[in-house]
């Protein structure tokens, strides 16, 4: 694979890369260049973490990058997912390494790190006091939307401060070329950046892929960021807390169906619709177009190869909601269907968080 098809395979379908230039250098004088993608151990895995995430994961290791998901049970505690037990949030993070290989991205592709063992090393915590003292308090709190907090609330805990750090740190002691992320992740990636230009060290190309909406209608929240269209985009987000409003990805074709027959879905808007974003994001990236079973009645059979011949059909008319509705539902039930396999042939990982969920 030469350098432009690199270059291309790590960029497509992202948000944001801060900054392209530096990503093609890094390329060009790099021939393993190291990355990572952070998880905060929570839910059960939904599309946007799954299928969103993990192609992205599967990009950059094609295009020759080290990759390391980082399964991050000390910042989960901070954030008090499981109530802040770090024994449940272990035993949900097994999950999460269950499903990211029944996704294709086991050992043989990607290396899984947990924060509480790179947290072992003395430099480590170094490297926490040194973000600490390289930013300001409002500059840290700026990066609260990583927690799923809003950058303007009064409840904001000491412990929480430290999130943002840590995470800055965690970049820093592995030491990586590339930081991946949700564009709700950007502050983060950018104090990153700011700090390891203070104390000398490389600055991580940033790379941001976007985030999938909820299912259902939801208004928008300001405060997760300064620009206002960010903080919307953050606050309409898919949650794994919500069953309804996602998509889990061992999720049954019956629960498929009903959850996107069930989902917010204006007719010719495109912009504000959580099933065409699917289809932008999940089922053209994956399956390489989006095909439609109509009735002669109703147009008969149509491939859609593009988010742009998407838009044009169903902004024109073109395409129903419902008929839009079920060729989304139907091809999710396929792309899905390894990673039903999967815990079907190995469930204990999937009724443990399920358990824990319970108790959540």
């Amino acid at each position: 694979m030469d350098l432009e098809e690199r270059v291309e395979l790590i960029k497509r379908g992202t948000k944001e890369i801060v900054t392209e230039k530096e990503l093609q250098h890094l390329l060009e004088t790099t021939e393993s260049p190291k990355a990572y993608w952070g998880f905060e151990i929570s839910g059960p895995i939904h599309l946007g973490m799954g299928l969103v995430c993990g192609k992205k994961i599967r990009d950059c290791v094609e295009a020759g990058v080290d990759f390391t998901i980082y399964l991050a049970d000390l910042h989960s505690m901070i954030n008090r997912k499981f109530g802040g037990d770090l024994q449940k949030i272990r035993r949900a993070g097994e999950y999460f390494i269950h499903s990211f290989e029944a996704l294709g991205l086991g050992t043989d592709k990607v290396r899984f790190l947990w924060a509480s063992d790179l947290a072992q090393d003395y430099g480590y915590w170094e490297k926490v006091m040194q973000v600490a003292r390289n930013a300001s308090v409002r500059r840290v709190a700026r990066a609260l939307p990583i927690m799923g907090r809003e950058t303007t609330s009064e409840d904001v805990e000491m412990a929480f401060l430290l999130y943002p750090c840590m995470q800055v740190a965690d970049i820093l002691e592995m030491n990586l070329d590339i930081a991946c992320a949700g564009i709700d992740q950007r502050n983060a990636h950018m104090l990153a950046r700011d700090v390891a230009k203070k104390i000398g060290v490389k600055k991580p190309v940033s790379l941001h892929g976007p985030l999938l909406m909820s299912l259902a209608k939801t208004g928008a929240k300001m405060g997760f960021d300064d620009d206002p269209s960010l903080s919307a985009e953050i606050s309409k987000k898919m949650s794994k807390s919500l069953p309804q409003s996602t998509i889990h990805i061992h999720d049954s074709p019956s629960e498929i169906r009903e959850k996107i027959t069930g989902a917010f879905c204006p007719p010719r808007e495109t912009d504000e619709n959580p099933i065409v974003q699917i289809a932008r994001h999940v089922v053209i990236p994956e399956l390489g177009a989006l095909e439609v079973d109509r009735s002669p009645k109703h147009g008969g059979p149509l491939t859609i190869g593009s988010y742009r011949e998407l838009v044009d059909a169903y902004a024109g008319g073109a395409l129903h909601p419902l008929d839009l509705k079920r060729a989304v539902a139907e091809s999710l039930t396929k792309i899905l269907e390894p990673v039903r396999r999967y815990f079907e042939k190995n469930p204990e990982p999937l009724r443990i968080m399920r358990s824990l969920e319970v108790t959540r």
